[in-house]
């Protein structure tokens, strides 16, 4: 395994980081990440260790649903400090005793080096990798990082909402609101960029009421997608 770091000194990728390069051994074989996802998105997710309870239960609900992060042109991929043969024979229980064949791979990372690269081993957490989630772009730029306690298990639903979130607002160029698409105020309308100068602000006002934006003051404005 190598790692390539681009980002601050830690290691650690912040949003708007080029993701480290890894070169890494997998369930699928070999990978370069992000090379092999170039010009498709990516949810690298870690997990405390194989055959363990929460952990399966979450790698079942990230297979369920696998096909929506596809159609999103999203492809999964799973982390611990565990070794290859530890990661077949995991799967391998999860199809015969639940029902569910993972087909994402999982990276071997036996030596730790990818973990503490990704700033996924927390002091006072023993040896094994914490819950983190990094959703990267095409272009290989980390977007989304988000941290579990090893206690608690992830909202497998959050983060297709994250990815799908953060699609729409690059096509769109809007941001969006609490809990889109289904806000109990604003249902799944879009929140337009506050105007920076006084001139936008007018041209805000004349958009608004040329466009039909449901516009509750010159900084406050929805849209329809």
């Amino acid at each position: 395994m190598a790692v390539t770091d681009d980002a601050d000194e830690s290691g650690f990728p912040l949003i708007g980081d080029q993701f480290p390069e890894l070169e890494v051994e997998t369930t699928h074989g070999e990978k370069s990440i992000p090379a092999d996802y170039e010009g498709e998105w990516f949810v690298l997710f870690s997990h405390p260790g194989d055959f363990t309870p929460v952990c399966t239960t979450e790698f079942v609900g990230f297979e369920q649903r696998r096909e929506a992060f596809e159609d999103l042109n999203a492809e999964l991929i799973g982390l611990s400090i565990d070794r290859v043969h530890s990661h077949i024979k995991w799967t391998e229980w999860i199809d015969d005793e639940i029902g569910e064949q993972i087909d994402f791979p999982i990276i071997a990372d036996e030596s730790g080096d990818v973990a503490e690269a990704l700033g996924m081993v927390h002091p006072g957490q023993g040896s094994s990798t914490v819950r983190a989630v990094f959703i990267v772009d095409p272009d290989g730029i980390t977007r989304q990082v988000l941290y579990y306690p090893k206690e608690i298990g992830r909202n497998i639903d959050e983060v297709l909402r994250s990815l799908e979130a953060l699609q729409t607002s690059d096509e769109e160029g809007v941001a969006l609101p609490a809990d889109w698409p289904e806000n109990e105020n604003f249902g799944d309308k879009a929140l337009l960029s506050p105007p920076g100068t006084v001139d936008e602000v007018a041209e805000r006002e004349a958009e608004a009421a040329d466009e039909g934006y449901e516009s509750y003051d010159w900084w406050f404005t929805l849209k329809e997608l």
